[in-house]
């Protein structure tokens, strides 16, 4: 155990001492974390995370696997001790919110931070705020309960934009209606670019019907040169159905439920 000349809080305050005042980018706390996997001591497991994916040999690269933790240092007295909420030492909280199961303290507990079973690891936002989807395998805000499309395990898996790992990403993150989980500010970003299909099935995930009716009426306004005149095989991205279509250089509409989210398959036989 470790100990310096820290003078140790004595008012009846004490367990407030620090608070808000220590921690790192990632989260307000008072203590660091002893890595029971490379023994260094970090400030949070992001931290960890971020130092040990640099390192220039590929062998050496590693993530810390939270529940792992098992001794903490106090940033008040510098006691090195076993994963508790209060200091032994200095009895402060080294965390206002602490989460025995993951080693996971912090000082700002606005966030609402609450541990779910279901995924095995701590939420922030409020327990009352969210419910657990067995299918996709996370926590989804409470509105989308009964009101998604549920994909397997699809928050255990990367943005398709960034390529972050979803399940445990401290960005929020969003379900497109496909039923496929992408990072909030991925998805605005491809909304700034005017990219409205989904990245990983190619479904339409925004409102296009606007851009549907003005590309409808500048085809009506643009008809084909005779030469051009004949039909195409196309499959609609968003419902799945095959038809035959007049080509347009434009677009071309699936008859079945309107979407110009479609593919050229190939040239009519005979055409």
């Amino acid at each position: 155990m470790e100990q310096d000349d820290c003078p140790v809080p004595q008012s009846a305050g004490r367990e407030d001492f620090g608070k808000l005042q220590h921690g790192c980018e990632h989260y307000r706390r008072r203590c660091r974390i002893r890595a029971p996997c490379c023994d260094g001591i970090f400030t949070c497991r992001h931290c960890h995370n971020e130092a040990m994916s640099s390192l220039s040999n590929p062998k050496d690269r590693h993530e810390l696997v939270r529940q792992d933790v098992r001794q903490v240092v106090c940033l008040i007295c510098n006691t090195e001790q076993e994963a508790v909420r209060v200091c032994r030492n200095c009895n402060v909280n080294m965390g206002e919110y602490f989460c025995d199961i993951c080693k996971f303290y912090d000082d700002d507990t606005k966030k609402k931070q609450f541990h779910c079973d279901a995924c095995g690891i701590c939420r922030v936002g409020g327990r009352e705020n969210f419910f657990h989807c067995e299918k996709c395998g996370s926590c989804y805000s409470t509105p989308l309960r009964d009101n998604h499309m549920c994909v397997e395990n699809s928050m255990k898996s990367f943005c398709p934009i960034c390529y972050e790992f979803l399940f445990d990403s401290i960005k929020d993150t969003t379900v497109m209606p496909c039923g496929h989980t992408i990072h909030l500010e991925c998805f605005r970003e491809m909304e700034s670019q005017n990219q409205y299909r989904c990245p990983i099935c190619s479904k339409t995930v925004m409102d296009m019907s606007a851009s549907w009716a003005l590309l409808k009426m500048e085809i009506d306004c643009t008809p084909m040169p005779e030469e051009y005149s004949h039909e195409v095989s196309i499959l609609c991205n968003d419902c799945s159905h095959t038809s035959n279509v007049r080509f347009h250089i434009l677009g071309h509409k699936c008859s079945q439920c309107n979407s110009f989210n479609t593919r050229r398959i190939s040239t009519v036989e005979g055409q």
